[in-house]
């Protein structure tokens, strides 16, 4: 769904950062179930995540985990975004060093999205900017128990120690925030792709997404079914 237009204004003022790894380093999951579909697959995901980066009305950041992923997107990037490479252990850690980062230089509402949730749209995200007008942080939970989406007005608590990638992590940062006496809410809980029963629920939740990213994911994943490949 697109932008609601009565989200247009503080959509505008949010900067939205996507934490992402070049399509052959990622989904090392989907790797061992379906081999080198899953470079395919985290490669049609990402283009889902630009599809909504380059209709987003304010400010977007890409966040590569590594420096070799700053260099595939050199190679492979046509959008002039910002890039600030993520530094740190824990993706906790990372996060919290490209939210202090953006923040020095002046942004002050930060939506952390990654590539996982094709279910995401512009709606979804300018809801999260709808909760920041009167909430500290702002959570999407995937429903296995993690998020695909976070928040912030102001900087994050230390994260690096949480469980991050483990069912627990969506509770885990709550509790973090309250302890922090943060106000915060939660989205709607949105389906991410990890493994390749999550890629057949994302093809049946696809079926009436005119966006042409998810379309040619679902062409994609249709035609995998087709040919027998083990997606399920």
């Amino acid at each position: 769904m697109p932008l609601d237009p009565q989200y247009e204004a503080l959509a505008s003022q949010s900067c939205l950062v996507l934490c992402l790894k070049a399509p052959e380093r990622s989904k090392r999951r989907l790797l061992s179930q379906i081999g080198d579909a899953a470079a395919v697959a985290a490669a049609h995901l990402l283009a889902c995540a630009f599809e909504d980066l380059a209709a987003w009305p304010g400010p977007v950041v890409l966040a590569p985990a590594e420096r070799r992923d700053a260099a595939w997107l050199d190679a492979t990037a046509t959008a002039p975004y910002d890039v600030i490479v993520q530094r740190g252990g824990s993706l906790g850690d990372r996060i919290n060093g490209v939210d202090r980062t953006l923040r020095e230089r002046g942004q002050e509402r930060l939506i952390f999205i990654g590539t996982d949730c094709p279910a995401i749209d512009l709606a979804y995200i300018g809801e999260a900017t709808a909760a920041l007008a009167d909430h500290d942080g702002v959570l999407g939970p995937a429903r296995d128990g993690g998020v695909v989406l976070m928040g912030a007005r102001k900087p994050w608590p230390t994260l690096g120690d949480l469980a991050w990638s483990t069912p627990s992590l969506h509770a885990e940062l709550r509790l973090r925030l309250r302890e922090h006496h943060w106000k915060v809410t939660d989205l709607a809980a949105r389906a991410d792709v990890d493994d390749a029963a999550d890629l057949e629920l994302a093809a049946q939740q696809l079926q009436t997404d005119e966006r042409p990213a998810r379309k040619a994911l679902l062409e994609w994943l249709q035609r995998l079914q087709r040919e027998g490949a083990p997606v399920t």
